[in-house]
């Protein structure tokens, strides 16, 4: 006999309006197990988990807890029940400490004070547990992308929860980080929580969860026990058609194709020194390392976001240097950032003035033209295949893959030569990511030059036709075509000779 769920969705559908994005959906989650809920951006997985968690009703349909029918009016609601939620976008007060934060609203007292004695003490315990080697103390706003996932983390572990809901927890976390994670997982899954588990790497799906629920479109369109599908099955499920040639072919870049940037010494205070390069027409270039190596701050420097120093940059046979990103851009050279929520759009705005803020020049003088902001919508939504149920929606409430490509849209907007691409598809479903890929391949293709940041391994062998490793700020060696091997970069990564040590270009 099947246990009783501890909490389940049963044929809820959800409408926003008159779209509904939910159909019919049936999810039940049971204590000591985990299970994995994935699909494309845009699939319903978050509204999903947000009305299971109590932040949405549904529109039909009905929830149950411990098998009785419940209705949770608010995310507290929920929390008080057990059931505990991770946010992909962080839900800390950035001008607060790692220690309140954790306890906020939730505060220990002693009589009419705080018992911040003990809630630090408590704090540490759930670093320790996170090995989340941060000071309770410490502001959210100094820590890293990693270690805020490892304080949400901490904060569900403080809660005790009953049912643990985690949405893209490993997307900014490292290979050791995640490995940490998985192992409170496994204890949370033997002390009998309830987990669900939602992540685009399906190698992850497949090592920590015991069920799979897939969701194409609102719908399910598959649930069962993990072990009885394949990485490969899980993706075509998730996107309905064949995704096995993730990565498009590499034509290879011509030994004749001209230098379109040479970087001679390039250095930003306290990220990277002296660090040389070249990029080719018709090139991808990796950028790969470990996270705090460098790779991010030193493209920053190049694109003129933050302060930087060179013996020489040449851009198009021009000796240059950067002071502001739109310099950059005005020579051909755009930076597409890793943070596209804090640092790439404006969540609270429309489609049409996120694409052309950047460019508004090409849209009228003193007086905006609407109607041309308007068409330049229409042709990037057409050209980047981005789907939204308005063209009025606010970004915020796009997926995340939606939103990369509005990104993506609005970068190229500035009709760069070079394209810098920082974490292209970090968070995005693997429909999305092959989208990107060919995207990236077909600039490449037509003569641009691109450099792309990514912390992905499969991502960087894939798409790179060299690949830059760097460490500690210094570039720890390139990889021609013939080189570029996980062993090799992981060896370069940690400070090791490539066991064949190619020659710098």
């Amino acid at each position: 006999m099947t246990p009783r769920p501890v909490v389940a969705l049963n044929a809820v559908s959800k409408s926003f309006g008159p779209v509904e994005v939910l159909h019919n959906v049936n999810l039940a989650l049971h204590a000591g197990s985990v299970h994995a809920l994935i699909g494309e951006n845009g699939a319903g997985k978050s509204t999903t988990m947000k009305i299971l968690a109590g932040y949405q009703p549904p529109t039909s349909g009905n929830v149950t807890f411990e098998g009785d029918p419940v209705q949770f009016d608010s995310l507290q609601d929920g929390e008080a029940a057990g059931i505990v939620m991770i946010h992909q976008e962080f839900n800390l007060a950035e001008q607060l400490s790692v220690e309140q934060n954790i306890f906020l609203g939730r505060e220990l007292k002693r009589g009419p004070l705080l018992d911040k004695a003990e809630m630090r003490r408590r704090t540490r315990e759930y670093l320790t547990r996170v090995a989340c080697d941060v000071a309770p103390d410490a502001l959210v706003s100094g820590l890293s992308n990693s270690e805020k996932q490892m304080v949400e983390i901490a904060k569900a572990l403080s809660r005790d929860a009953r049912v643990l809901i985690m949405d893209e927890p490993t997307a900014v976390l490292t290979n050791r980080e995640t490995e940490v994670l998985f192992k409170q997982v496994a204890a949370l899954r033997e002390a009998g929580t309830a987990i669900l588990f939602t992540s685009h790497k399906l190698d992850e799906v497949a090592e920590i969860s015991d069920q799979v629920t897939i969701m194409r479109d609102g719908d399910v369109v598959h649930a069962g026990p993990t072990a009885e599908m394949s990485e490969d099955a899980m993706a075509t499920a998730m996107v309905g058609r064949d995704v096995s040639d993730l990565y498009p072919s590499k034509p290879g870049v011509a030994a004749n194709a001209p230098v379109v940037l040479d970087v001679e010494n390039l250095s930003v205070p306290g990220f990277a020194e002296n660090v040389s390069f070249t990029l080719r027409s018709g090139e991808i270039l990796g950028i790969g390392g470990l996270i705090g190596s460098g790779r991010t701050e030193l493209m920053e420097g190049l694109a003129g976001l933050r302060p930087a120093s060179s013996a020489k940059v040449t851009l198009f046979d021009q000796v240059t240097h950067f002071r502001r990103p739109s310099d950059a851009q005005r020579a051909g050279l755009c930076y597409l950032t890793e943070d596209r929520k804090l640092r790439g759009l404006l969540l609270e705005r429309g489609m049409r003035e996120n694409l052309t803020l950047a460019n508004l020049h090409k849209f009228g003088g003193f007086l905006i033209e609407r109607s041309a902001e308007e068409a330049a919508l229409t042709d990037a939504i057409a050209e980047f295949d981005i789907r939204a149920g308005t063209r009025d929606v606010q970004v915020g409430n796009m997926s995340g893959g939606n939103q990369q490509k509005l990104l993506l849209a609005k970068v190229m907007l500035s009709e760069p030569r070079v394209l810098i691409v920082d974490e292209p598809t970090r968070g995005i479903d693997i429909g999305t990511k092959q989208q990107i890929y060919a995207f990236l391949r077909g600039l490449a293709d037509a003569g641009h030059a691109i450099v792309v940041i990514t912390s992905e391994m499969p991502e960087l062998i894939g798409l790179a036709d060299r690949i830059m490793v760097m460490r500690l700020g210094t570039v720890s060696g390139m990889l021609a075509p013939d080189d570029i091997n996980e062993d090799a970069i992981v060896r370069l990564s940690m400070g090791l000779r490539a066991e064949k040590t190619p020659q710098m270009a």
